[in-house]
């Protein structure tokens, strides 16, 4: 026992020599991002619903229940759960049972006096062994807390995943109204074309026009259905991306018109000052900084020794008659230290490679925290631009319709050139091309700032404290 102490302080002396200190890393402090004051707005988990399509409520409730994407996220989390439960499995004492019997020969060259040595007999063995790692330097605990940090960066990467989808399906289904809506753009310019041309064949009927005049307005009005039939095509192109979304193919190909309202939802007109805490994406990079350091600490605990208590009980014995005998009883306790004194550096290596891991997941992290705050302020000045158009753009589409039903009317009686009535109506059409695409892309900022401000997720700490308020 003596010797075993001695063995193992000189062993604790070796590896404390031997273990490199933890290095320090540091990551983007929220009070230097040049956020708000306020807090953000409370959003809803069906925040989508807003929009009052029971459609889209239908779409969005079929991704997330069998998305590809988000099965994949899912199973991810699973598996990370799974190797929580082994490693903490692992922290607990381990038992096990043996029992074998062999018709063995046994050595005549060994000790065994005949007329045992040199025979065949029958060997039995039932045994209990015990093993428990004692985990004095804190291994085992380390891993334990780096596996459950990866477990719960699984989680949160779960959780972006289904916010994700939510708002990919109501952007497709956006761009979907977007089509429908150029698409009465598109028709009213068939029919605005093809009443042009029916003026221009009535006057060259009369002799008031010539015929180059009649080719252009016929080719005006082949050129508008060209365009319609490239505007249909869009909503065609919206409706494949949904059905991948929902995880669905041609039978999804049924979806009808959209029938979107404006979201009634509260978004701020500056960046909150909880951005970043309400951000599934940033607390899993978070998580995976938290991941890292344990690695980086396990890596560093591997200069440690590993010192474990081992126990067997049993019974052994040369032939099955004397098995269960008294003096076959074999039975002992003792500890087991094991520490590597020479690698050729392999321990620093893996120590070094865990401290890069730790600064690559502060990166990522840094990273993310700067695509965030990017995205909710581009979002922010999306909204401010196109609140900033509405007023003249309605101006503009009035002006414009007004101007191109004159100089159609002008046309017909002779007291205007046929080019007049083509660039009004292309000032027509432009003006209802960008009032169809204001509306639907206001629709999709909103959703766009949603996602930026979290798409409805609440931290687990928000979540306490609101429950806590509420009690």
């Amino acid at each position: 026992m003596k010797r075993l102490s001695l063995l193992l302080a000189a062993a604790l002396l070796a590896s404390c020599a031997g273990a490199p200190p933890a290095h320090q890393v540091v990551a983007l402090p929220p009070e230097t991002l040049g956020l708000g004051a306020a807090p953000a707005p409370t959003i809803a988990a069906d925040w989508w619903k807003a929009f009052g399509d029971p459609q889209l409520d239908t779409l969005v409730a079929r991704a997330l229940a069998g998305s590809p994407t988000l099965a994949t996220a899912m199973a991810r989390l699973r598996q990370a759960e799974t190797q929580v439960s082994l490693a903490r499995a692992a922290t607990l004492p381990q038992a096990g049972f043996e029992a074998k019997d062999q018709y063995v020969r046994l050595s005549g060259n060994y000790t065994i006096p005949p007329p045992y040595g040199g025979s065949w007999q029958w060997v039995g063995t039932v045994q209990a062994n015990l093993s428990w790692s004692l985990d004095l330097f804190g291994k085992q605990e380390t891993h334990l807390a780096q596996l459950r940090r990866g477990a719960e960066a699984a989680a949160l990467d779960a959780a972006a995943a289904r916010l994700a989808l939510a708002g990919s399906v109501t952007q497709a289904y956006i761009s979907l109204a977007r089509a429908y809506a150029l698409s009465d753009v598109a028709t009213a310019n068939v029919t605005q074309r093809e009443g042009v041309r029916v003026i221009t064949v009535n006057r060259v009927a009369h002799g008031l026009e010539t015929t180059a005049a009649q080719r252009i307005a016929e080719a005006q009005a082949a050129a508008a259905q060209v365009e319609l039939a490239r505007i249909n095509g869009l909503k065609d192109i919206a409706i494949h991306e949904i059905a991948m979304l929902t995880g669905r193919g041609a039978d999804a190909y049924d979806i009808g018109r959209p029938k979107l309202n404006r979201a009634a939802l509260t978004l701020p007109q500056t960046l909150p000052a909880d951005l970043l805490a309400r951000r599934a994406d940033i607390a899993a990079a978070k998580a995976r900084i938290a991941t890292a350091s344990a690695g980086e600490e396990l890596a560093r605990k591997a200069f440690y020794p590993d010192i474990n208590l081992l126990g067997t009980f049993g019974w052994a014995a040369l032939g099955l008659g004397d098995l269960f005998a008294a003096d076959s009883l074999q039975y002992g306790l003792g500890p087991a230290v094991n520490l590597p004194l020479f690698d050729a550096g392999a321990r620093r290596a893996r120590y070094e490679g865990a401290a890069s891991d730790v600064d690559a997941a502060i990166a990522s992290y840094n990273q993310a925290v700067l695509g965030a705050i990017r995205e909710a302020a581009d979002a922010v000045s999306a909204l401010r631009t196109l609140d900033a158009q509405s007023t003249p753009l309605a101006n503009m589409r009035t002006a414009a319709e007004a101007g191109a039903d004159l100089a159609a009317r002008r046309y017909e009686h002779g007291l205007a050139p046929q080019l007049t009535v083509f660039s009004a109506q292309d000032v027509v059409i432009q003006a209802r091309r960008e009032d169809a695409v204001l509306a639907t892309d206001a629709a999709s900022a909103r959703v766009a700032l949603v996602m930026a401000m979290g798409g409805g997720f609440i931290p687990r700490n928000m979540s306490q404290a609101q429950e806590h308020t509420h009690e």
